[in-house]
């Protein structure tokens, strides 16, 4: 059977009334931004991290610029974020003027470590962003020990939960998260939303989230129009109580793929120690010929892809930024290089079955054997 890498469409089909009465209720109100739908996903999310304020904005890159600004990040300070990444995690650092610092990763988890970032840290460090990458948990408060601001980029971990009990958005000093359509908790299009503790940060977020304005009159900054609209938040609100169950079905897939002993051939992903249950955004195995082994499950009808194979310090833009002193690599990065190379996502999915599990670890065999 072909096994797509991704299917966000089967577990919203069971919700589909529900989400068109709730888009018409968007569409009859002729409320689009900043109105009653926005209000209550940032109060029924912020409920479900365990934090006080969340706050929703047009995307997961301006949510980390935007936070990153809330923080007082700018000219002169530097940003430590690992290379290993989607791009928009240092692609949002520029803009605040400051440095993004590049930290390594360890291969096996393929986060942030302690260690890592603080062989990263100088007196100009400002904030440090610990990725939660494919939904594993960083280890946020050993970070923070360090004595930095920690920005959680949560774009890929919604449903994760940390070793203590709090969920990834809650462990930072401020953390951000993507809706874009393929993450755990998905919208319609763009859509992002930056969480908190601290009731001056959620204040200054909303400022900058609206032109750098608390009353749409007066102009205090230079800010962003950068909101979540009502028909995201709307659809936003009919996922968000089925989010654990979702979860708990990528943690069950993960299980699954262990059960089939892919051990045996390949290096599986690697919970952190400050992860109690990670919905696994991505399932990201390791092997030493990542791309030959998707291109024999591609001919399989399976599918699987490499993510970074290029870290974000060897792309393009980044190389300018490093040959202009406006960037910084610390090391060599062994784990990055590791972890860049070696990886592949298989797929996984809020409703992957489990015979769907066994076709893909046949295939892997196969394609390994090959």
């Amino acid at each position: 059977m072909a096994v797509p890498l991704f299917d966000p469409g089967s577990p919203l089909k069971p919700l589909r009334a529900e989400l068109r009465a709730a888009v018409d209720a968007v569409l009859d109100s002729e409320h689009f931004i900043l109105g009653p739908q926005g209000a209550a996903f940032e109060s029924e999310f912020a409920a479900y991290l365990g934090v006080p304020h969340a706050a929703g904005v047009a995307n997961g890159t301006e949510a980390i610029t935007i936070a990153l600004r809330a923080l007082g990040v700018g000219p002169g300070d530097e940003v430590v974020v690992p290379s290993f990444t989607f791009y928009a995690s240092a692609e949002a650092i520029p803009p605040t003027g400051a440095v993004p610092v590049f930290c390594d990763v360890d291969p096996r988890t393929m986060c942030v470590t302690a260690e890592t970032v603080a062989a990263a840290l100088t007196p100009r460090t400002k904030a440090v962003i610990a990725v939660h990458l494919f939904g594993n948990v960083a280890p946020v408060g050993e970070i923070a020990a360090l004595g930095v601001p920690v920005v959680e980029d949560s774009a890929q971990s919604a449903g994760s939960v940390a070793a203590d009990g709090r969920r990834p958005g809650a462990l930072g000093t401020i953390a951000t998260f993507s809706f874009y359509p393929s993450k755990n908790l998905g919208g319609f299009g763009d859509g992002g939303a930056i969480t908190t503790s601290d009731a001056d940060l959620d204040a200054r977020v909303r400022t900058l989230r609206f032109h750098g304005s608390e009353d749409k009159v007066t102009y205090s900054e230079v800010g962003y129009n950068s909101r979540l609209d009502e028909l995201q938040a709307a659809i936003l609100r009919v996922q968000l109580p089925h989010l654990d169950a979702w979860a708990d079905h990528r943690a069950q897939v993960a299980r699954w793929y262990a059960d089939e002993g892919l051990a045996d051939v390949l290096a599986l992903p690697v919970a952190t120690d400050a992860a109690e249950r990670v919905a696994w955004h991505l399932y990201v195995v390791r092997t030493e010929a990542p791309d030959a082994l998707a291109e024999r499950l591609a001919a399989a009808g399976i599918g699987a892809r490499g993510y970074y194979r290029r870290p974000v310090h060897q792309q393009p833009a980044v190389e300018t930024l490093l040959a202009d002193g406006r960037a910084r690599v610390v090391g060599e990065l062994p784990g990055t290089r590791q972890a860049a190379r070696t990886h592949l996502a298989l797929p996984i999915s809020a409703a992957t079955t489990r015979e769907q599990v066994a076709e893909v670890a046949a295939a892997v065999r196969d394609g390994l054997s090959t």
